[in-house]
């Protein structure tokens, strides 16, 4: 398995170099990681008591934030060390100052693992949602350094629940402690004999509400949506823009629209306000324009989005025609009804916000009208979405302390 599992990722490293050649992305992953090793050594120097920080990308890096900046604040006097696998992650937050040292992750080999714990010598390693790096829990482990995941959920199709697990199960056993988000996670491995495992919740309820109660004020935003009723799209792709499209072309219940598109190149960016064909503004470019005129307002930038949501009355996330839907709490912590695709599954908080009325999943331009009509026909409606939203995340705080109680530096 060893063998096959290093087959693996040297093929992987090869599809990116050939990948690189023409998607800009794959270029990115491969020229991060070039040098990483004397560029790390240059870095530390010798420092020591680093705690080590890793998540995939953004997504995951937003959730091990609360902790990141909780252990700061309870251990200044560690320094932090913080990786990313994918670009989506390294470039948006390379500049991060919560993190002592930023780094693409060195690919998974045991030459990479056994320099890379060398030369950073972690006091502790904290992984972060779903990274189970064979060559580097291994090395943690043997060289005796707690490690450990947040933050975690497991499922009954993943290999390590399998017949053939045996070998994945091994992974587990490096962890000093498993911090997971749900009771099933806990009882799939207490089913495999793992058993240090504490229910914490899931860390980004802790960021989100942090987000909100400091949410930026955007005036331009302010002055669009002021006396509007307005629908905030976040991290769209076409098919979500084409329902979007299809429900302005009426719309019946005379709504204002801000839209941030997963990708603001500017083809797709020109083709949408073309599509929509209503007054539009780009964020970027209101100078000298009232906003409050326009109709439709594009966020043509990226970092901004977390606090935009405070200025909807409705929100739809973005990604559920695709492999899955975008963050839908940092909407949703805003008090607003939020509607997504159907693909969402794999995402318990959308499970969740469901399940007390305050979402729904849409699969075509007939059902994103009547969920907009449900939550929007009355303002009793949304007072209701409120208050039962108020209600689920005051009851999901404290992921981050339980882990931070926990953790042995």
């Amino acid at each position: 398995m060893v063998f096959l599992y290093n087959l693996g990722i040297r093929i992987y490293q090869l599809l990116i170099a050939i990948a690189s050649l023409f998607n800009h992305k794959a270029q990115l992953w491969r020229n991060g990681r070039k040098g990483w090793k004397t560029r790390l050594k240059a870095s530390i120097g010798e420092t020591k008591g680093i705690v080590w920080f890793h998540c995939s990308s953004l997504g995951e890096f937003e959730q091990g934030r609360p902790v990141i900046e909780a252990l700061r604040e309870k251990h200044p006097d560690f320094k932090i060390l913080l990786t990313f696998f994918s670009p989506s992650g390294y470039e948006i937050r390379k500049n991060y100052s919560g993190a002592d040292y930023i780094f693409y992750l060195p690919i998974d080999t045991w030459f990479n693992a056994k320099t890379f714990i060398e030369i950073v010598n972690p006091t502790a390693a904290i992984f972060i949602k779903y990274e189970f790096w064979y060559h580097y829990l291994n090395q943690l482990k043997k060289n005796g350094i707690p490690t450990y995941v947040i933050s975690a959920i497991f499922r009954p199709e993943q290999a390590f629940f399998k017949p053939y697990g045996g070998w994945y199960r091994k992974f587990l056993l490096n962890f000093e402690h498993l911090f997971v988000q749900n009771e099933n996670s806990k009882e799939l491995l207490a089913s495999i004999g793992v058993k240090n495992v504490t229910v914490a919740g899931d860390t980004r309820y802790d960021r989100v509400i942090a987000n909100a109660q400091h949410a930026k004020s955007i005036p331009v935003i302010e002055q669009f949506a002021k006396n509007s009723k307005v629908l905030v799209a976040g991290s769209t792709w076409p098919k979500d823009e084409e329902i979007i499209i299809e429900f302005f072309k009426t719309n019946p219940l005379g709504l204002k629209l801000i839209i941030a598109p997963h990708e603001i190149h500017e083809q797709n960016i020109e083709k949408f306000i073309e599509k929509i064909g209503q007054r539009s503004i780009r964020y970027t470019q209101t100078n000298g324009i009232d906003p409050s005129e326009a109709n439709v307002l594009v966020i043509d930038t990226i970092g901004i989005l977390s606090s935009v949501y405070q200025y909807g009355t409705i929100a739809y996330i973005g990604g559920g025609f695709g492999v899955g839907i975008h963050n839908t709490l940092e909407a949703a912590v805003f008090g607003i009804p939020v509607l997504f695709g159907p693909n969402y599954q794999r995402f318990q908080e959308a499970h969740e916000l469901i399940g007390i009325g305050v979402s729904k999943s849409i699969g075509n331009s007939d059902e994103f009208s009547a969920a907009m009509d449900s939550f929007l026909k009355s303002d009793e409606n949304l007072d209701n979405a409120r208050k039962l939203s108020q209600s689920f995340f005051n009851s999901k705080v404290g992921a981050t302390e339980t882990i931070i109680r926990t953790i042995k530096l």
